[in-house]
């Protein structure tokens, strides 16, 4: 928790109110966002994403596995996530435990849906190699590195980005009567595909802090809330999941409201994010 007097407090509520808040931005005002792509040359992708003085990783693990019974025609994802010790205070001990399945849980239910894969953000059937018989296992792996709040957000970024960076290795099967109708299977060193994530939304959270909600709050700002919506987004607009924190119950139409808010500001976060990315490729084309 972070240790605020009284008067820190009512300034950070009382800013709010009036659409100023404490580092200057209006309420619906995200922080300066920058992207860093390929910085674990072992992965098949990954990415470094900060907000503020929030500092995520997420890193993309490509391996070949064989599908599910009850889903022969899809590939799998896991998502794990975990919070350096050295992120903040809260972290130590049990504390980054505890918000690392917190993480992992809510980024499973706005990226891959329901246990069965409906709504699934990320399209498990693209991931099929052999149907019933080989597909592509994506272990997605996130690092909180520094927290200042809204590690949601930051995290799906990191994870969307790195999944734009990754990199699936081409394959070739064969099937031969010798290994009992198990496929043969040739992957490729040199080709890769690119993965699609065109449908992969982003998380937007809307804090809400006394009568009014803000995006992208600081730690600061989330030990005054009440509760949080986080709703995930795509390209197109579309609500892909929602998941929501804090004790305090909201009224369906205020959920409804802050629902509506969350798809309006997603497209500024998309431009946002995509000039982080356009200019870590330029720097990285330097």
């Amino acid at each position: 928790m972070v240790g605020l007097s009284e008067g820190e407090k009512h300034f950070i509520r009382g800013g709010i109110a009036q659409d100023l808040r404490a580092d200057g931005r209006t309420r619906l005002q995200f922080r300066a966002l920058t992207v860093e792509t390929g910085i674990i040359p072992q992965a098949n992708g990954s990415a470094r994403v900060r907000m503020g003085a929030t500092e995520v990783i997420a890193s993309v693990k490509a391996e070949l596995g064989k599908p599910t019974i009850l889903h022969p025609d899809k590939g799998k994802v896991s998502i794990y996530v975990d919070c350096s010790p050295t992120a903040a205070p809260m972290f130590e001990g049990r504390g980054s435990e505890e918000l690392s399945a917190e993480l992992s849980v809510a980024l499973q239910r706005c990226l891959l849906g329901g246990k069965s894969g409906a709504g699934a953000a990320i399209d498990l059937s693209s991931l099929i190699v052999v149907e019933g018989k080989a597909c592509w296992d994506l272990y997605i792996d996130g690092l909180v590195v520094s927290s200042d709040g809204n590690l949601l957000d930051a995290l799906a970024a990191a994870i969307k980005v790195a999944l734009s960076d990754t990199g699936i290795p081409k394959v070739n099967v064969s099937l031969n009567n010798e290994t009992d109708g198990e496929p043969e299977v040739d992957i490729s060193d040199e080709e890769f595909l690119q993965f699609d994530t065109s449908g992969v939304p982003v998380i937007i959270t809307l804090t809400k802090v006394g009568k009014h909600y803000i995006v992208d709050a600081t730690s600061e700002e989330e030990s005054q809330m009440s509760s949080a919506v986080s709703v995930s987004v795509n390209s197109h607009g579309q609500i892909c999941g929602l998941t929501k924190r804090g004790g305090a119950g909201l009224d369906p139409s205020v959920i409804f409201d802050m629902i509506s808010v969350a798809k309006n500001v997603s497209q500024r976060f998309y431009t946002l994010l995509e000039s982080a990315i356009a200019a870590a490729e330029a720097v990285a084309d330097e």
